[in-house]
């Protein structure tokens, strides 16, 4: 069949059956916050296939804005993560909601990742971009309020609460590193030493003689007003202080759960606080393979500083991995290990044409077609037997072999070829009357050179018929506690990056652009999903 599927049939059984679905890359990242994202344009950007599997949890979910980083001060935290998925996707990088259970080594070196909902992924290096979780203190209220009223960095919120009554819970020693830093932005600031601190410590006599009034009591909540803002820390003797901002001192756990078969291990932080992963300068942890950056490897950091880590240690991958191809004279393309292990075992398809194919060529005169990311052939060998002249293409050669083995029992001529559509000048140049690529599962690029490689291919006079997936049920929310998504429909080429060439250019007409049902009998019909046909004409 020709639909290879990325987009297709299979998108939607990930998360409504029972079939297993093994995914294969280059890298896989579990964590897509700032450190996961950054580390993933840096790896798709030197050619190589990543899977970003984030569970939609990141550790300043909780608050509205985000401080500090240059170029994007004041942007909420979930604009900029979609900024960044759409970054990385755009150069072809998949970010796919999902949880991974459970990371382990192969028998071939590489890495197994177990997701939620029966999807795999196996990579030759696993990235933990994680983060850490906070452990608040168990003060009622104090998790309510957390990241709004109630905050800890006075980096990150610290201008906000200016000039305002600030009383700060010290729970823990270094609660007391901030306070000279909350001191110094708001003169209405009242420390309460709740516990873990002793009374008489140097620090609390530097505080006193600069002006800060500190008590000794037990916290019983934080008093809020019907608006959700903070009005009063509630102390065990009923008294009131008054607040406009809570300061608390969290502890934290690094998020390792999922490599712990693996053996990777967490120590604990000089400040006695909580635990992170060690690593050496280029990133990698105790485990060859496996690499961690951002907050699980440093809960310092902030947003920009994560960011950064993320990018350097994604650039000390593409060095391993590029050593690793040269020590063994290999150039492999990115996405072709994905296919042939899809292509390589059961088939997938009925062996039917698509139905969209049938109806839009029907009229054509027959002459010479390449169908593009021909998968099981399904379309190739309908066009041949109707009279066409083949060329059929793929990036997985376990495909192509499957549609040779079936032209040649059918007694056909196809001429099969591996080539990946985004290769400069991957197709003849105006060599074919009719360019097929019915739900070819093509990554982007910013240049959109694989379009204009499939544009170029038409000969004066002929036709290009694109076919691609209505993907917006595809983009229907997760729950990651249950599911996981096993592509990324948004890392693909898709009809709308041809019309958006095509628009306007006087060497073609736009013949068909439009969303119709798929036909009956087409080779993806277990689901019913809507196509988005284009049939444009290159004029002679």
């Amino acid at each position: 069949m020709a639909d290879n599927g990325i987009l297709g049939t299979v998108p939607f059984m990930s998360q409504h059956s029972s079939r297993r679905i093994e995914r294969h890359c280059d890298v896989a990242i579990v964590g897509g916050s700032a450190a996961g994202l950054a580390a993933a344009l840096q790896i798709v950007r030197q050619g190589r296939s990543v899977i970003v599997v984030d569970s939609g949890e990141p550790r300043n979910a909780p608050a509205v804005h985000m401080h500090g980083y240059l170029g994007h001060e004041g942007v909420p935290p979930g604009a900029f993560s979609a900024l960044g998925r759409e970054e990385v996707r755009s150069y072809g990088g998949e970010v796919v909601p999902g949880r991974v259970e459970t990371v382990t080594r192969q028998d071939d070196a590489r890495f197994r990742l177990e997701l939620v909902g029966g999807t795999s992924v196996v990579a030759r290096r696993v990235l933990a971009a994680t983060g850490l979780v906070d452990l608040l203190p168990e003060i009622d209220g104090v998790s309510e309020l957390w990241g709004t009223g109630v905050i800890h960095c006075p980096f990150c919120h610290g201008f906000e609460v200016r000039d305002r009554r600030v009383v700060q819970i010290v729970t823990h020693a270094m609660g007391l590193h901030s306070a000279v830093l909350f001191r110094q932005l708001s003169a209405e600031m009242t420390l309460v030493l709740h516990d873990g601190v002793d009374a008489g410590s140097p620090e609390l006599e530097t505080l006193r003689a600069g002006g800060v009034p500190i008590i000794s009591g037990v916290v019983r909540r934080i008093v809020a007003r019907k608006d959700g803002s903070v009005s009063a820390v509630e102390l065990s003797d009923g008294r009131h202080l008054e607040a406009e901002a809570v300061v608390v001192t969290a502890q934290f756990a690094a998020r390792v759960k999922p490599f712990l078969q693996l053996g990777l291990a967490t120590v604990t932080h000089m400040s006695g606080l909580g635990n992170f992963v060690e690593v050496d300068m280029t990133g990698q942890t105790s485990i060859p393979g496996v690499y961690a950056a951002g907050n699980v490897t440093d809960p310092s950091q902030q947003v920009l500083q994560a960011a950064a880590d993320g990018s350097r240690v994604g650039a000390m991958i593409c060095f391993s991995l590029a050593h690793e191809d040269l020590q063994a004279a290999e150039r492999p393309s990115a996405n072709q290990a994905d296919w042939d292990h899809r292509y390589g075992g059961e088939r997938l398809w009925s062996g039917n044409p698509n139905g969209t194919l049938v109806h839009e060529v029907a009229g054509l005169t027959p002459g010479r077609v390449i169908d593009v990311g021909a998968g099981e052939g399904g379309d190739a060998i309908w066009l041949a037997e109707t009279g066409w002249e083949v060329v059929a293409t793929d990036i997985s050669k376990q495909a192509l072999g499957i549609v040779g083995e079936e032209a040649q029992r059918r007694g056909l001529s196809i001429e099969c070829c591996r080539t990946d559509a985004n290769a400069l000048g991957a197709f003849d140049t105006a060599a074919f009357d009719l360019v097929s690529a019915q739900y070819a599962s093509i990554p982007r690029t910013p240049d959109d050179r694989a379009a204009h490689n499939l544009l170029s291919a038409v000969a004066p006079g002929g036709t290009i018929l694109v076919v691609s997936h209505d993907i917006e049920p595809m983009r229907a929310p997760v729950d990651t506690q249950q599911h996981s998504r096993a592509f990324d429909p948004d890392a693909y080429v898709r009809v709308e990056d041809f019309v958006r060439i095509l628009a306007g250019s006087p060497d073609w007409e736009v013949v068909v652009h439009e969303k119709r049902t798929r036909p009956p009998g087409s080779a993806t019909a277990a689901h019913h999903v809507d196509d988005i046909v284009l049939r444009a004409k290159r004029r002679s």
